[in-house]
């Protein structure tokens, strides 16, 4: 068998390979895609994590910066004019905010300096007391005091930082001369307070918002712990999660440390969850994709097996029709040409004609219904009536129709009278005899069917049993369908439509009964009718 009979012969098989490896390469490639995508992801996410707390020092870094350089650059003509007290006059009309204290250092006249500090409700300068905070300003403006000792000058005046003390920490101006020398210093003391309760969370806030917008409300967490380990800032519920990366402050506060928390302890895991549902939603869809594809190949499938079995039906009907019509011109042509001249051997072709002419009868009118069924056109006439009478007539008329010895055909019925059932008689009698055709065509060697009548509370059963070949478990859900035939060799030995149990399903399920199947290879096939008696009636 060559490639081409092969794709004839296995076109569904053919088209389902067709469309399932061009999907398979493509989810191939996309989960490589994807794989290198959760690396770049990774690498992106860690970078915007380590991102964001650098722009938080940052942030914090220029607003102290600018602020500084706004209140600490002092002229230098106040330290070398003798008109220091104008700095208070300075400080007041610029305000340093976030700093608790502002103060200067003269260092023209006295060895050691004088030291000043800026009252804002009367705006005037005022002599220190001693305290933890005046020694803090003394050891902050140590260096600074030494290079004016030493008479050394300085390139350029630089913001100095002095957290020596962490209650107080302070940054430093120095004021310089023409010459570069140190004349005086300006500083300030931070206020913690403020820092940790306002900047501190309104910058992390702003910074989050702008740099993580894609991340859900409540999802990230910042805290910031002090150089003791205290959590002295926290932005967000940190609880229940793990660090995913961690930063100093880098001009003040330098000994806090920033701890940025997430439901995903590392990038990694970020960029992991990313891939997950990428993976997922790709295999999704190639799910629904394949889904499709089997429902439509299957679609396809039984439209091909329905096209076969219509052509099986074609022939059969035309193999059912030829042989009643084969049989009536042979047995005609011999009487109208006189050449059977026994009366009894003319009566015996005629019941041949008679009996080939109702078994062709009876096949036209199974086409004709089946028509009107799939159509939607068949109706029933309903009227009350007693089943026991509808089932002995039809026996007689069917063995009749036979004619043919050794089929014998017993009824099994009770005593007592059944109880009148509302039908439609002709279409239960079609039923009823198309069940009797069946047990004698497919009897085999046993010539013997039995006709049980039974009833129940609510219902009148009909069953045919027969001793023949039987039905496999598998295919008696199938034999109701149209045009289904067993497929075994015994039975395709049985020339039929494949309509019959079609029709005795549709009219017993328009009666609102049920056709149920007992069969087993070699042992036979029982067929029941269950109709139901009006409540009414009953």
């Amino acid at each position: 068998m060559g490639i081409g009979d092969f794709l004839k012969r296995h076109t569904l098989l053919t088209g389902l390979v067709a469309v399932l490896v061009p999907l398979a390469i493509l989810l191939v490639v996309q989960f490589v895609w994807l794989l290198r995508l959760e690396n770049m992801q990774a690498i992106a996410h860690a970078a915007a994590l380590e991102s964001f707390l650098g722009t938080v020092s940052t942030k914090v870094e220029y607003f102290y910066r600018e602020t500084a350089e706004r209140s600490l650059n002092l002229p230098a003509s106040l330290f070398t004019q003798q008109r220091i007290e104008k700095a208070a006059y300075y400080w007041k009309q610029r305000p340093a905010k976030g700093a608790k204290r502002l103060f200067l250092v003269d260092l023209t006249h006295e060895e050691f300096g004088n030291f000043f500090g800026f009252d804002p409700e009367s705006a005037r300068l005022y002599t220190p007391a001693a305290s933890d905070e005046s020694l803090a300003m003394v050891l902050a403006a140590n260096p600074l005091h030494m290079l004016n000792l030493r008479q050394r000058g300085m390139d350029s005046a630089a913001l100095t930082v002095d957290e020596r003390n962490p209650d107080y920490r302070i940054i430093l101006n120095p004021i310089l001369d023409d010459g570069g020398r140190v004349v005086g210093l300006a500083g300030m003391v931070l206020d913690e307070e403020f820092f940790r309760l306002k900047l501190l969370p309104s910058l992390i806030g702003s910074t989050l918002s702008k740099y993580l917008p894609s991340a859900p409300d409540g999802e990230l967490a910042v805290t910031v712990q002090d150089g003791a380990g205290h959590t002295v800032v926290h932005v967000g519920d940190g609880k229940g999660r793990t660090v995913a990366t961690k930063a100093r402050l880098g001009f003040v506060f330098t000994d806090w440390e920033m701890a940025l928390y997430s439901p995903r302890a590392t990038p990694q895991q970020w960029a992991r969850a990313g891939f997950v549902f990428n993976a997922s939603l790709a295999g999704l869809l190639a799910c629904f994709l394949v889904g499709g594809v089997a429902l439509a190949l299957r679609a396809a499938g039984r439209a091909v097996k329905l096209s076969k079995m219509k052509s099986d039906f074609v022939s059969n009907v035309s193999h059912e029709l030829r042989t009643p019509v084969a049989s009536i011109r042979v047995f005609g042509e011999l009487l109208r040409m006189g050449r059977v001249e026994d009366p009894v051997k003319i009566r015996e072709y005629g019941e041949h004609i008679e009996g080939e002419s109702r078994r062709l009868t009876r096949l036209i009118d199974n086409i004709l219904d089946f028509s009107r069924i799939e159509s939607g056109r068949k109706e029933y006439q309903f009227a009350e009536g007693q089943v026991r009478e509808l089932v002995e007539a039809v026996i007689r008329t069917f063995q009749v129709q036979l004619g043919a010895p050794g089929i014998r055909i017993a009824l099994e019925a009770p005593a007592g009278p059944l109880q009148p059932l509302r039908m439609d008689a002709d279409a239960i009698a079609q039923a009823f005899q198309n069940l009797l055709d069946n047990a004698v065509k497919y009897s085999g060697d046993s010539k013997e069917v039995v006709v049980t009548l039974s009833a129940g509370n609510d219902f009148i059963a009909i069953a045919v049993r027969d001793s023949g070949i039987g039905i496999a478990h598998d295919e008696q859900r199938k034999i109701f369908e149209r045009f289904h035939r067993v497929g075994t060799g015994l039975v395709h030995d049985v020339k039929g439509s494949g309509l019959g149990l079609s029709i005795v399903h549709h009219i017993v399920a328009a009666h609102g009964g049920e056709v149920l199947v007992e069969s087993q290879l070699g042992k036979g096939s029982t067929f029941t009718m269950r109709l139901p008696v009006p409540r009414e009636v009953a």
